[in-house]
């Protein structure tokens, strides 16, 4: 799916974002940047960046006075995929090398820190008037987000996590930073606490979509996703998927994860055996469900920001394209 808006913001991002880390050339600081400037040029979506530049333009200001939080966001949001590759020992990020790979894990590590620093150098070119509130919340973001892969990483050694927990999981390890993408353009634009706050609730609810498709695009997604197909499988990872299987398969379902649980030796077989068991449970359905309720809880945030026109289609058009991405 494409749509004008998406590539206009884009790439005003990804020139921002270009024209701010010529600060810091790869050839400085004995090669701590270099990491940097790789994993930003290995693209993605810039979302949380263009949503910030989004919700400006939708208060009626241009998308500049944005820039600040769009790149802010957007380096906080790759520092952490720098360091949560290290944590779940990924080889491939958008179908390449991981930074941990490609140098190593202190490289990755010291080059994930300097990126969250090089995000608040980012947030201090906002306006004084917009600039504390702006930190308060992105600051308590970058906190929750913590929170949630500690919760992630804590769910790896127990075997009674239920699906309520994990929601909440991915409120703050995804769904947070949408939203206070959001927020932030609105900050960043002069608008009113409560309509900061329809933003907020507007991307939580998109977030929260965004990661039902990414647990299905992982399970039942194919390769061209640039992860390998069927990871959080082979890991044993308690997703929406697996968890709702072991609440609603009954007997037949825990047996078949219990079987292949640590099992490594064949993983097409695993793949297959589990994929097969989330399908019988209803989980995938089940999934699919709950992530087109929230993109209808985030288009009520829409109306209820009084949102129309082009403006209107605009986030309409986000809530589709979160539902039927391919990666």
């Amino acid at each position: 799916m494409t749509h004008p808006n998406l590539t206009r913001l884009k790439d005003q991002a990804d020139a921002a974002i270009e024209a701010f880390l010529k600060q810091w050339p790869e050839s400085a600081g004995d090669g701590l940047y270099a990491p940097v400037h790789y994993l930003m040029r290995l693209g993605g979506k810039r979302l949380r960046a263009v949503l910030a530049l989004s919700a400006a333009e939708a208060e009626g200001t241009s998308c500049e006075v944005a820039f600040p939080a769009a790149m802010g966001v957007e380096l906080f949001h790759n520092f952490t995929l720098m360091h949560d590759d290290i944590m779940d020992a990924a080889p491939l990020r958008r179908g390449k090398e991981t930074v941990h790979i490609k140098w190593d894990e202190n490289a990755a590590i010291l080059s994930g820190d300097a990126m969250y620093t090089l995000a608040h150098i980012a947030f201090a070119q906002l306006s004084a008037e917009a600039l504390p509130k702006a930190l308060r919340l992105f600051n308590q973001t970058a906190l929750e987000v913590c929170l949630g892969q500690q919760s992630d990483m804590a769910f790896e050694t127990r075997n009674d996590v239920t699906v309520a927990e994990y929601m909440e999981m991915i409120r703050l390890k995804t769904s947070v930073l949408v939203a206070a993408s959001l927020a932030l353009g609105a900050i960043a634009a002069g608008a009113s606490e409560e309509r900061v706050q329809l933003w907020y609730a507007l991307g939580e609810e998109l977030g929260l979509a965004f990661q039902m498709q990414d647990d299905l695009l992982d399970a039942f997604g194919d390769e061209q996703v640039g992860k390998l197909l069927g990871g959080d499988i082979l890991a044993d990872k308690k997703t929406f998927l697996r968890l709702y299987t072991q609440e609603n398969g009954g007997m037949a379902a825990q047996e078949v994860l219990a079987k292949w649980d640590g099992q490594r030796h064949d993983a097409p077989a695993k793949i297959e055996a589990v994929r097969a068991a989330m399908t019988a449970a209803g989980a995938a359905d089940a999934a699919r469900d709950l992530m087109h309720a929230h993109v209808a809880k985030a288009m009520a945030s829409a109306e209820a920001l009084g949102l129309e026109g082009s403006h209107l289609e605009w986030f309409q058009f986000l809530g589709g394209m979160v539902t039927q991405r391919t990666s």
